[in-house]
């Protein structure tokens, strides 16, 4: 009998609940990602790239342009001067990047600091490599990191802490206080750390994003995420990036070459023009969603949900307690099948049973698309 090596997953709730949203002709609010298409002059970028014969493989860590692209932007916004050619590989999308500094650093036995709700991904991936992730719960309504609960969470096997901000799901930001503890944490304890920053250009009231990138020390063992497809509308490119010290990104290039080798060389240098002559799509991405979060926010004002504040990425959360009794998942297959508006439940990215009544919603959706929700939602 064949023996699973990941036997208690199934499918993605992302995947159910968008099917049930198909099913149910519903306003598919749950599954992340934008309604609206990549800019126009990406896609002429691509399509150029194309015809003008640019279809063989790229060099493994990405085409030199982009490399350039990337350690200038990293210049422009963290003013961190980076060595493109040592320290940025180019990967076929942010989960491939997780999955293959996670192989980079754990070994059997070893353990891994997660933050409950988390990324689908990250568990998986430690398991693969055979070590344990370890599980630090945030509550409902502020998900506030417990350095102290951290601290005790760790062991001489501990060999990571993966953190993600902005947040997915609870679109919160770490603060300079958060940094201060997982450097001390590091530190105390040799430890590295995976930051996962897919939202880092989406983050709201003006608030600065707190990048691993801009602490040296903490940089110096740590391995930073980011997703093309977040930032330009285009997650069905599956293009994003990481950025390490130069001799982690050595280790992190062994694994790579032998999980997709190279990715999308059109992409790639399409992906450097954006970045090149469009710089101002990234300045601007703020509020871009800022407009589509207050929108939503407002939409809602007049519901029987209690809006949690949404620091950055670009999901709101709803605390439904006014609105049914159901657990969240109950609640979430009713709302697709009875209201017709399809969202995620929170409990679903804990590891242990979580009993708050949240829900995701994604505004990443044209204006209309949110007008329509909210007033289905203000009737329940």
């Amino acid at each position: 009998m064949f023996e699973s090596k990941l036997p208690n997953l199934g499918t993605s709730i992302f995947s159910q609940m968008t099917a049930l949203a198909n099913q149910h002709q519903a306003i598919n609010l749950s599954q992340g990602f934008p309604e609206f298409d990549a800019p126009e002059l990406l896609k002429k970028q691509l399509n150029h790239y194309v015809l003008e014969g640019f279809n063989q493989y790229a060099p493994s860590s990405g085409i030199v342009r982009l490399q350039q692209q990337i350690a200038a932007l990293i210049a422009r916004k963290y003013h961190n001067n980076i060595n493109y050619e040592q320290q940025v590989t180019v990967t076929s999308g942010a989960t491939e990047a997780l999955f293959v500094a996670i192989q980079t650093l754990v070994k059997e036995g070893d353990e891994v600091v997660v933050f409950d709700p988390a990324y689908d991904s990250y568990q998986p991936a430690i398991e693969l490599a055979g070590g344990r992730s370890v599980h630090v719960a945030l509550q409902a309504p502020d998900y506030c990191i417990d350095w102290q609960v951290v601290a005790n969470a760790i062991s001489e096997k501990t060999r990571a802490i993966i953190i993600n901000t902005p947040h997915n799901p609870s679109s919160k930001t770490l603060k300079a206080e958060d940094v201060s503890a997982l450097k001390d944490l590091v530190k105390k304890h040799d430890l590295y750390v995976i930051s996962d920053e897919v939202y880092e250009h989406i983050i709201f009231d003006k608030e600065a994003h707190l990048s691993v990138l801009t602490d040296a020390e903490l940089f110096a063992r740590s391995f930073v995420i980011s997703s093309f497809g977040k930032t330009f509308h285009s997650t069905g490119w599956k293009m994003g990036y990481c950025v390490a010290p130069s001799e982690l990104m050595k280790e992190f290039r062994k694994i790579h070459q032998y999980v997709t080798f190279s990715s999308f060389t059109p992409a790639q240098h399409a992906l450097a023009d954006m970045l090149e002559l469009k710089p101002e799509h990234v300045e601007q991405l703020n509020e871009f969603y800022q407009q589509k979060r207050d929108l939503l926010i407002e939409a809602l004002k007049e519901s029987r949900f209690t809006i949690l504040p949404s620091e950055g990425t670009y999901f709101l959360l709803l605390d439904y307690s006014d609105v049914s009794d159901l657990d969240d998942v109950e609640f979430c297959h009713w709302l697709v099948e009875q209201a017709g508006v399809a969202a995620i439940p929170l409990s679903v990215f804990y590891s242990t049973q979580s009993h708050d009544k949240v829900i995701r919603l994604c505004f990443a959706k044209n204006d209309d698309t949110l007008k329509r929700a909210a007033e289905i939602l203000c009737q329940l």
